[in-house]
């Protein structure tokens, strides 16, 4: 173990785990972690079964009622029991209607509840993820799994605890007054929910199976869409002519959705066919059994109509409760999605006991730092370097050669394999997050814009900025005078991903942008690369302001920009190949003289 010489504590050459890559540690999957999800609600839950329990005790009434107008108010011609009993046959289910409407309320109140804790329980753990989860992952994927998969559960979160305890209650409570009417009649009737059973197991199964390829599908759809319906992908499918081809494409998982939507329906149909078999042929049997006994005199026809009544009631619920378990199996493998990114742990996190960085000098240093991909892949070897406060270093190299990726690491975008990156000597390891970025500030190739208005877009860097801080930044970044023609001058809104700009406008946008965080120590990574001559002058200008007192760290292809750097460090396959200032890599003449000819034998031809 080596000392950085500092307050922090640095790994050296020892190997950290290496980089998860976006993989997810998934728990099992199981009934009660369902069940989990409405740990918040016991109350309401409570107050439902409450509910719930009263109007299964009322629906249990109404067949004792009629039992009661057929052999004795009918029979005996008692006209006031006969209106006492039709008036209880008309009350007791606009009772029990009422206790429903407002069960179903509160039912449906949890359960958008439930959800809306699960999206946002998922959406702050993606918050937490490395951006090696971003580069491997596909957006549409992720949308899919917060708000599709999500959705495809919901008829199982809304209904999963209420439904079941309400069906059990209406089960066992049926079950005990059949015995009280007659026991025979009783064994008989519950002698056949054994054969309700035999199919879930096995439906559960195919079911389960075809939900989660059909999720999966509905990604992949979901990835496409939003790759060629985002601006470059409709820009590029138009210029090449690929409208067809994509079409094609789409066809193909259009249908695989289609094909495992009607798998799904046609077995839960099959299902549902032998559960509607089962329960005539109960009642069948009590007619038949019962019937017998009435031509023999040992049952009144009221208590026939009664128990059939009650079968309604026992095998309805008996039924909801085994198609219930189906859903439910059906749904786990969508939850195994979305507990799948509940569950996934970000390989960037703060450290138990990590401190705030104070306001920084700009001393950087990487200290021997490696990043390995996976066991096979390294992508940086061994580079150590520095910056001095106020300091402009500029990386160079290759293209594929890790700039990005080992200034990625400044701002923990990604964490070494093995050594460490400090700032005035401290492990940025050791630091929050939030301290650590707080006081850095990026300006990329593609500058990113959100599809909102060009004030809301430079607030994105500080939410308190007054109007007059905002246009100050501006000015400095020479964007000023751009945005006040623009038709709503600040309040223009930019299009998605700042389309409706030109590229020179996106970038000094995103500079004003740094300006309004303005962080100490600043990363250029090829922010004037792809502009014309025109915009990069402007972009250059504007940068010279940011860059003013400031350490900056530089990726550039054009090496126009960089010839004034403190210090050039030079990767060519992930390790640094040289480092000095420009006249003394000339002199050196290796790989970074030969970038520095053929750069300029292009602006020559």
């Amino acid at each position: 173990m080596r000392d950085n010489g500092g307050s922090g504590r640095w790994d050296g050459g020892s190997k950290q785990a290496l980089q998860s890559r976006g993989k997810a540690s998934l728990k099992e999957v199981s009934i009660s972690r369902i069940y989990g999800l409405f740990r918040g609600y016991i109350w309401q839950l409570t107050a439902i079964i409450a509910l719930a329990l009263a109007a299964a005790l009322i629906g249990l009434i109404p067949p004792l009622v009629m039992k009661e107008i057929i052999d004795s108010a009918i029979p005996q011609g008692d006209k006031r029991m006969l209106t006492l009993m039709i008036g209880l046959l008309v009350l007791l289910p606009l009772l029990s209607g009422l206790l429903g409407v407002w069960q179903n309320h509160q039912n449906t109140k949890v359960g958008q509840g439930v959800m809306r804790d699960l999206r946002r329980t998922l959406f702050a753990n993606l918050q937490k993820q490395s951006m090696s989860f971003f580069t491997d992952a596909k957006s549409g994927e992720i949308i899919q799994r917060l708000t599709g998969d999500v959705q495809a559960v919901q008829n199982v979160v809304t209904t999963v605890v209420v439904s079941a305890v309400t069906q059990a209650v209406i089960v066992i409570t049926t079950v005990v007054i059949l015995f009280v009417l007659d026991w025979r009649l009783a064994i008989l009737s519950t002698i056949i929910l054994p054969l309700f059973i035999l199919p879930v197991r096995k439906v559960s199964q195919i079911r389960k199976r075809l939900r989660g390829e059909t999720q999966r599908v509905r990604g992949d759809m979901s990835a496409q869409l939003g790759e060629i319906f985002g601006v470059s992908g409709a820009l590029l499918t138009r210029i090449f002519q690929q409208e067809s081809k994509q079409e094609k494409d789409f066809d193909v998982l259009n249908q695989k959705v289609m094909d495992l939507e009607l798998r799904l329906n046609l077995v839960g149909r099959w299902f549902g066919m032998v559960l509607g078999i089962l329960g005539p042929l109960g009642t069948a049997l009590i007619y038949w059994y019962g019937g017998w006994n009435v031509v023999e005199g040992t049952m009144t026809i009221g208590a026939i109509v009664a128990f059939t009544a009650y079968l309604g009631r026992l095998y309805g619920p008996v039924g909801t409760l085994l198609n219930l378990q189906v859903e439910v199996a059906t749904a786990l493998g969508v939850f195994q999605r979305i507990f799948e990114y509940e569950d996934m742990q970000p390989d960037v996190a703060n450290v138990p006991g990590a401190q705030k960085l104070p306001p920084a000098r700009g001393n950087v240093a990487f200290q021997h730092v490696s990043y390995a991909y996976n066991k096979e892949k390294y992508a940086l070897h061994n580079i150590s370097f520095s910056a001095l406060p106020g300091e402009v270093v500029a990386i160079v190299g290759p293209s594929g050669a890790g700039k990005s990726t080992l200034i990625g690491m400044l701002a923990r975008l990604y964490d070494p394999t093995e050594g460490a990156v400090t700032i005035d000597g401290q492990n940025i390891k050791d630091v929050t997050l939030s301290s650590l970025r707080d006081q850095i500030a990026f300006v990329t190739q593609e500058s990113f814009l959100f599809h909102a208005s060009v004030r809301d877009n430079l607030r994105f860097a500080r939410m308190d900025a007054t109007d007059e801080e905002l246009e100050s930044a501006c000015r400095q970044a020479y964007i000023h005078e751009a945005i006040a023609a623009m038709p709503q001058g600040y309040g223009t809104m930019v299009g998605e991903r700042g389309h409706r700009l030109s590229g020179g406008e996106r970038q000094r946008l995103a500079i004003a942008r740094a300006i309004l965080k303005n962080p100490r120590i600043l990363v250029l990574d090829e922010a004037t690369s792809h502009l014309d001559s025109e915009s990069e002058s402007y972009v250059q200008a504007a940068l010279d302001e940011l860059m003013r007192g400031r350490t900056t760290l530089v990726i550039a292809h054009r090496l126009s920009t960089i010839l004034t750097a403190d210090r050039i460090i030079v990767l060519e396959a992930g390790r640094v190949a040289e480092s000095g200032r420009h006249a003394e890599l000339l002199q050196h003449d290796g790989l970074y003289a030969r970038l520095y000819r053929t750069q300029f034998e292009k602006v020559m031809a």
